[in-house]
């Protein structure tokens, strides 16, 4: 278990490595901490002493993102067949017509080499499947090499035995989008074959609900999964605006409560761009138990060609990009641009009773806030 202090936001977070387990408490009240316990380093405090320091109050960002998510692919191999179209995926970063260079070996190993003790994991993605990336073995390896988690999300359209042997030597886990194909199923059976950590992700939308609802009620998603992971359709890229699910569809509510009462055989997770949803249809979930959005507080997203964004959604707009190519990503952390995204979660939706939980839910497409409460002000 690695355990860290943050002393600026004055909070310890644990990551376990190997189960991908983490945990960060409250803000924590050091004005309690006994004369003689170690004073300079609550992180060395066993848990028991921990909770009695604890406000209870969580801490509102890090002082270095914990999870980064590089857009180590410039470009989709498989973009001119339109294959996430054909499976009803709007493809979010336009793999379809958006090319650019793959990100350079060089510039991944110095992003990992500033990160090194200081972010936990990194979510490789970008513009096609990382599997297919000219350097993919070095950049597992040297992640690895310097105590970094690497995960992915592929199609497994290109999925090999030299791939899935990669995936179990140095991958947390791997998670393939449902493009409802041959290959999708495949892939899968592949890395449960190997014993590895298989998650689903899923997009729902107005166009893919109803098969969700069937897939849960019937437990049709394959068998020995880790995880379905359910990610909100945003308007970006290839996603289209008439794609967007809104309050008022009543296939929500059934969806929701599907998740809120009957139990599975695998997890069930959500991207923190659901949580409004989850907050508003569910009763059964702690609160605890999720988080909303972490961009620019807990995570960032570097793309092929150095810029960040406090998230990757804004990968067409740009309108919070910091150009790391010459700089570092402490600065870009630090930056206006990221604090100018921050605002938005300080500021929105002051009188809710459930603002700490969700913020306001997505500054950057806030017509996917599944929310229509009166105090709901999104500034």
């Amino acid at each position: 278990m690695i355990k860290k202090y943050d002393m600026k936001n004055k909070f310890i977070s644990m990551f376990n490595p190997k189960t991908g387990a983490y945990l960060r408490t409250g803000v924590l009240d050091l004005t309690k901490i006994k004369k003689d316990s170690i004073n300079a380093d609550p992180s060395k405090l066993p848990l028991r002493e921990l909770g009695k320091i604890d406000t209870g109050e969580d801490p509102f960002m890090v002082s270095y993102p914990e999870l980064i998510d590089i857009g180590v692919m410039g470009h989709c191999v498989h973009g001119t067949s339109g294959l996430c179209l054909k499976s009803g995926v709007q493809c979010y970063q336009d793999g379809l017509h958006t090319k650019f260079p793959n990100m350079t070996l060089e510039n991944f190993k110095r992003i990992v080499n500033e990160c090194k003790g200081k972010t936990y994991q990194f979510a490789l993605g970008g513009r096609g499947d990382v599997d297919q990336h000219e350097n993919f073995e070095e950049i597992l390896k040297y992640c690895r090499e310097n105590g970094i988690v690497p995960n992915f999300t592929s199609s497994g359209l290109g999925f090999n035995n030299e791939i899935i042997s990669l995936c179990k030597k140095y991958c947390g886990a791997v998670a393939i989008s449902w493009y409802r194909q041959y290959h999708t199923l495949k892939a899968i059976q592949l890395l449960l074959d190997a014993r590895i950590k298989t998650n689903i992700h899923y997009v729902l939308g107005k166009n893919s609900i109803d098969e969700a609802i069937e897939r849960l009620q019937t437990n049709s998603f394959p068998k020995g999964i880790n995880a379905i992971i359910f990610l909100l359709h945003k308007p970006v890229g290839l996603g289209q605006q008439n794609n967007v699910l809104d309050m008022a569809d009543p296939r929500l509510a059934q969806f929701f409560e599907l998740i809120d009462c009957r139990k599975f055989s695998f997890k069930i997770g959500f991207d923190s761009c659901t949580v409004p949803g989850i907050l508003n249809f569910t009763k059964n979930i702690d609160p605890a138990s999720i988080d909303t959005c972490e961009g620019g507080r807990w995570s960032c997203y570097i793309t092929s060609d150095m810029k960040m964004l406090p998230c990757s959604f804004d990968n067409q707009d740009l309108k919070w990009a910091y150009d790391v190519s010459n700089d570092t990503i402490q600065n870009a952390w630090n930056s206006p641009q990221f604090d100018d995204f921050r605002s938005h979660f300080r500021n929105s939706c002051s009188g809710c009773k459930n603002k700490a939980e969700c913020r306001g839910g997505c500054p950057i497409r806030r017509e996917i806030v599944l929310c229509n409460r009166e105090e709901k002000n999104l500034q």
